[in-house]
């Protein structure tokens, strides 16, 4: 009898501004590619269920995640980001965020606190507002319930 790991990983490859490349996909793990400070998404199967679950917005066949939902996923253990070779761990990540946001560390602490609890998040509005916070259950289906 034979036994394998945990996780099985596969070879992808995709197409970015005409080149390809190959990235490994592990079951349980969402992998992204860091691209001028913004994590892409380029698994469609992968775009598609982040998208359900109310993560990312989808630009160009690509899905783009917001700082707080990277910074959310990487410190859940979800999400792996490459930035070239390299892979950037949460601390690398989060002080990349906070040069472009003073305030990123207080955003994902709330995004944090509010996930944990089965709220859905979405970038708010604007006019004072830094979340649009859906009902459990709710998202896709009604308006937000909150503005945080």
């Amino acid at each position: 009898m034979q036994f394998y790991p945990y996780f099985t990983v596969i070879l992808r490859p995709y197409m970015l501004n005409n080149i390809k490349f190959f990235m490994s996909v592990e079951t349980d793990q969402i992998q992204g590619v860091l691209i001028k400070n913004q994590t892409v998404i380029l698994d469609p199967d992968i775009q598609q269920e982040l998208e359900q679950k109310g993560y990312g917005e989808m630009e160009k066949n690509k899905l783009i995640l917001k700082s707080f939902e990277s910074l959310y996923l990487l410190y859940i253990d979800k999400l792996t980001i490459f930035k070239g070779k390299n892979n950037i761990n949460f601390d690398s990540f989060l002080q990349i965020c906070k040069k472009q946001d003073m305030d990123a560390l207080t955003k994902f602490l709330v995004y944090r606190d509010l996930r944990t609890r089965g709220y859905t998040l979405k970038d708010g509005f604007g006019f004072g507002s830094d979340f649009r916070v859906y009902a459990k259950g709710d998202f896709g289906e009604k308006e937000a319930k909150f503005l945080v």
